[in-house]
């Protein structure tokens, strides 16, 4: 799948998130320890961030003058799935060729060198994964989430 994107024209801050053409959501495994679940869903918003053009809007003073970052203008929402659902998500996704997919594999979370992660990934046919990450069209991220309680 190619890489959605915003382009420029799109970015539409003053309306409201649902107006937006694609839809951003994380699910998280339902039975992680919070503070992994808190990890991996950190880890892959970055991993979004990064790879969604326009994803991020520009940032802006408060009153003091001090500077906040962008954030996502077109929302993210935070859903729960039992595990073996969300590895049932994310091979529905990866198989389409309408929506986006970052994961966070438990190996990710074992291994203190990334080099070390990498090589463990490379042993596994289909890792199990704690959180991912969908971006698509808002009617095919909204069949693939149905009735995913939020986080």
């Amino acid at each position: 799948m190619i890489t959605p994107e915003y382009a420029p024209d799109e970015v539409q801050t003053a309306e409201p998130t649902r107006s937006a053409r694609l839809k951003w959501v994380i699910v998280v495994a339902d039975d992680a320890p919070v503070g992994r679940m808190a990890n991996a869903v950190a880890c892959i918003a970055a991993s979004t961030g990064a790879a969604i053009s326009g994803l991020i809007a520009h940032g802006g003073p408060d009153a003091a003058a001090s500077v906040h970052e962008g954030l996502p203008w077109a929302g993210c929402t935070v859903l729960t799935a039992s595990s073996a659902q969300l590895l049932d998500l994310r091979t529905k996704a990866a198989a389409s060729d309408m929506i986006w997919v970052a994961d966070m594999p438990v190996a990710a979370q074992s291994n203190r060198v990334y080099d070390d992660y990498l090589a463990e990934l490379a042993t596994l046919e289909q890792p199990e994964v704690i959180a991912a990450s969908f971006v698509g069209p808002r009617n095919a991220v909204d069949r693939l989430v149905k009735r995913l309680d939020l986080l």
